[in-house]
């Protein structure tokens, strides 16, 4: 079984970022930057695959400049076997993101296809469900457990207010929750094994696809708001309060 996986290059989570003076967009230029931590379950959850004799192969793919080569070598330090880079400058939507993994798809023709249930620098969590519409593939998304039975996959999902077990047939689209695996430490022989593993260097205009951005930024935002809270003792003072303002 062959497995594609992603690997998106975003702020490291630990780092506070900053949104420019004009407003423009998030101030990211000097700062730390990692792969994405629901990609990190996702290629743990490969690599376990093959250490138990379930899959051949994982490649993993990146999407952006040539700064992706760092977060590459990263995928291929946790067991990735090759990978792949769509070299482009913009910051793409989701629905463009599944195009281009769906013109991977169908170069790779891998048996299963793995990634974060989201980006943490965006939240979208949309590019599994729109790749696995794409390609017409079964999905299973925030897998939190995830069993290989019979060329099909038996997943335990998160849903609101408990979990959901589902099996879906190969080939497959899966997005993986934090809660699906603790992934590996890294260490240094790893690091510098995946020196040496090869990284495919693709142009996004190699692929022929229509990219049309549906979207456009207008400013961002600070989201930390400021309010000044007052702790109530019983209903009644809330209600008080409630009708006071209203009186106001």
């Amino acid at each position: 079984m062959k497995i594609l996986v992603c690997a998106k290059r975003v702020v490291d989570p630990n780092v506070k970022v900053r949104v420019k003076a004009d407003h423009s967009d998030v101030d990211i230029e000097h700062s730390k930057m990692s792969l994405n931590p629901f990609d990190e379950n996702a290629i743990e959850e490969a690599v376990k695959m093959k250490e138990a004799g379930k899959a051949s192969e994982i490649i993993a793919v990146s999407i952006g400049s040539l700064k992706c080569e760092d977060t590459l070598r990263t995928a291929l330090a946790r067991g990735c076997d090759r990978a792949i880079l769509v070299e482009t400058a913009e910051n793409y939507e989701p629905v463009n993101i599944a195009k281009i993994l769906k013109a991977i798809y169908q170069k790779e023709q891998p048996n299963l296809i793995m990634l974060g249930k989201q980006a943490i620098d965006d939240d979208a969590n949309q590019v599994t469900q729109m790749l696995a519409g794409m390609l017409d593939l079964p999905q299973a998304t925030f897998a939190s457990k995830v069993e290989i039975a019979d060329n099909a996959l038996v997943i335990r999902r998160e849903v609101d207010g408990g979990t959901e077990t589902v099996k879906v047939n190969l080939p497959a689209v899966v997005s993986a929750d934090l809660y699906l695996n603790e992934p590996r430490f890294i260490k240094l022989p790893q690091l510098m094994q995946a020196k040496k593993k090869p990284i495919e260097k693709v142009a996004v205009t190699e692929l022929g696809l229509e990219l049309t951005r549906r979207s456009r930024l207008i400013k961002v935002y600070d989201g930390e708001v400021k309010k000044q809270c007052k702790q109530l003792a019983s209903i009644d003072e809330l209600i008080n309060v409630i009708k006071a303002g209203q009186e106001a």
